[in-house]
C-alpha cells in the first residue's frame, strides 16, 4: 500500500468487468440506499434508448483500495441498482445469460457479484432494495440477446480508484458538503448535450455558448422560480423546490431516435422547418432568423432546442424582473423598461406599474414570493398571447396574486404554492386552457372582505382603486 500513496487510477470499464472482477464493498460511512422506482426506470429507459450506440456511459464510480476490498466512495446507488439488474437477468433470463456467456467464452457466475453478498441493516435500504428489485424483474422481461450484450459490454462507467484513505474521506466529505453532485440544471445540460451526439463539437459549443455565459445562480433562479413553477402550476401540481428528482420535467422528444409517435409530428415539423429556414442561403441576404416557436407548457425538444429554450425565457424573465425596481428612474428609463409589454409611452405614469415597482415593502421575503407568483402569471400570458390587452391581464394577475398579501399575516412559499394550485380557481390552468386572452382577463375574481395584513398601504390603495376591497 505504501507505494500507492497519493496515486489515482482512472479507467473506463464495462459493467461486466466492474461487477465481476472487483471485490467491491460499501463502507459503514455510506448513506442508505435511497434510489426509488423512478430512478430505476430512468436508468433502464436510458440503457434501452441507447442500445444501438457503440457505447453508453452510465456515470462515475469512485473507489478506495482498502486492504482486502474496494470500498465504494461515490456511486453506491447506481452500483447497487446495476447489481440488482444483473441478478434479475441471471434469475429470470437464465437461458439467454447462459447463451451469452458461452458465446463469449466467459465463465462469470452470479456468485461472483460481491455486492450481492452484503447484508443491510438499515430499514430504508432493505425496503428500497426489495421494491426496486421487483420493478427490475418486470423490466428485464423485455430484454433479449441484444439488450443483454449491450448491458454487459457496451454500458460503461468511469472508474476512479484512490489509494490514500484520508483522500477518500476528503472526497466523501466534499460530496456530502455539497449535498448533491450537480445542480439540476447541470444534470440537464449533461443530458441534452448527450442528446446532441451526432452534432459536431463546433455545433455543441455554439449551442451552449449563451448558457455558459450565465452563471449557475442565474440558471438556478430561472428554473426554480419560473420554468419549473409555470410548467407544474399549469398542470395543477405543486412547485415549491426544483430538485434533481424533477429534471424529467425538462426531458422530452428526440428526433435522432427511430421512434416517430403521432404526438411528435407537430414538434418535428417545427424543428426541421426552423432548421431549413435558418440554413437557407437567403438568410445571408436578409439577415433574418426564425426562432423555434417555444411554449412554456410544451413538451421539450431534446438537445439544441432545449438550450435555445432556456436562453429564450431567460431574456424575457430579465425584462420582467427589471420592473421590480422602478424607483429613481427617469420617465424615459421607465418607458424603455416597459417597452417589451407594448406601447406604453402614454402610460409611463400608470399608478399600478409604478407603485408595484416602487412601494417600500416590496423587498420583504413574503412580498417577493407574491411578486414571483404575479411574474409567473405575466410570463405565461406573454408566452401564450403576447401583449394583447396586457394592461387588463396584469391588473387581474395583481388582484389574484396580491390578495394573499392582504389576507395572510405571513406569506410563505407554501402560501403562494397553494394559491397557484387552488382547486376553485387556478389562473395558470385558465391560461393553459384559454383560446382567447379575454377568457383570462375577463375572469371574475372575488372581493377582499377583510384585511389581515395592512403594513403595505400602497397595495391596499391599489385594491381600492380597482374596486376589489369592500
Amino acid at each position: 500500500m505504501s507505494n500507492n500513496q497519493n496515486k489515482i487510477n482512472t479507467e473506463i470499464v464495462s459493467i461486466e468487468k466492474l461487477l465481476f472482477s472487483k471485490d467491491l464493498s460499501i463502507p459503514e460511512y455510506q448513506r442508505p440506499y435511497k434510489w426509488t422506482a423512478k430512478n430505476v426506470h430512468q436508468l433502464i429507459d436510458d440503457i434501452l434508448l441507447y442500445k444501438n450506440k457503440s457505447s453508453y456511459r452510465i456515470g462515475t464510480i469512485v473507489l478506495h483500495q482498502d486492504t482486502n476490498s474496494l470500498d465504494i466512495v461515490d456511486g453506491q446507488q447506481r452500483m447497487l441498482t446495476l447489481t440488482l439488474i444483473t441478478y434479475a437477468l441471471f434469475t429470470n433470463k437464465e437461458a439467454l445469460i447462459t447463451k451469452y456467456f458461452a458465446a463469449n467464452k466467459k465463465t462469470n457466475k452470479v456468485e461472483q457479484l460481491s455486492l450481492l453478498k452484503l447484508e443491510f441493516e438499515n430499514d430504508i435500504s432493505k425496503h428500497n432494495l426489495s421494491a426496486n428489485y421487483n420493478e427490475i424483474v418486470r423490466r428485464v422481461d423485455s430484454f433479449g440477446e441484444k439488450e443483454i450484450a449491450f448491458f454487459f459490454t457496451k454500458c460503461q462507467m468511469l472508474s476512479i480508484t484512490l489509494y490514500d484513505i484520508s483522500e477518500a474521506f476528503q472526497f466523501f466529505d466534499s460530496q456530502n458538503a455539497r449535498g448533491k453532485d450537480l445542480d439540476p440544471h447541470d444534470l440537464l445540460k449533461a443530458f441534452h448535450l448527450r442528446e446532441m451526439a451526432s452534432a459536431t463539437e463546433v455545433e455543441k459549443m455554439t449551442t451552449v455558448a449563451e448558457w455558459e455565459n450565465l452563471d449557475s445562480d442565474k440558471l438556478a433562479h430561472l428554473f426554480d422560480n419560473y420554468l419549473f413553477r409555470v410548467r407544474n402550476w399549469s398542470k395543477g401540481k405543486s412547485a415549491r423546490y426544483f430538485t434533481k428528482n424533477e429534471v424529467g420535467l425538462f426531458k422530452g422528444v428526440s428526433f435522432e431516435h427511430t421512434e416517430n409517435f403521432p404526438f411528435e409530428h407537430s414538434y418535428r415539423i417545427n424543428h426541421f422547418y426552423t432548421e431549413k429556414y435558418n440554413a437557407n442561403i437567403e438568410r445571408n441576404i436578409d439577415l433574418q432568423k426564425r426562432e423555434y416557436p417555444f411554449q412554456l407548457d410544451q413538451i421539450v425538444v431534446n438537445g439544441k432546442r432545449f438550450f435555445e429554450m432556456v436562453i429564450h425565457y431567460q431574456k424575457i424573465v430579465k425584462k420582467i424582473e427589471s420592473l421590480h425596481w422602478l424607483h429613481n428612474k427617469t420617465e424615459q428609463e421607465i418607458i424603455q423598461k416597459l417597452s417589451f409589454l407594448g406601447d406604453y409611452e402614454d402610460k409611463a405614469n400608470d399608478d399600478f406599474l409604478l407603485k408595484l415597482g416602487t412601494y417600500g415593502g416590496r423587498g420583504r421575503v413574503g412580498n417577493q414570493f407574491v411578486r414571483n407568483l404575479f411574474d409567473c402569471c405575466l410570463l405565461y400570458y406573454l408566452d401564450r398571447f403576447g401583449t394583447y390587452n396586457i394592461d387588463k391581464a396584469f391588473v387581474k394577475f395583481f388582484i389574484w396574486s396580491y390578495s394573499i398579501r392582504l389576507e395572510l399575516h405571513a406569506v410563505q412559499l407554501a402560501s403562494v404554492d397553494n394559491k397557484a394550485i387552488m382547486q376553485n380557481f387556478n389562473f395558470f390552468k385558465k391560461i393553459r386552457e384559454a383560446v382567447h386572452p379575454s377568457e383570462v382577463y375577463n375572469k371574475e375574481l372575488p372581493m377582499i372582505n377583510k384585511i389581515a395584513f395592512d403594513n403595505d398601504p400602497i397595495i391596499t390603495e391599489l385594491f381600492k382603486k380597482y374596486k376589489y376591497l369592500k
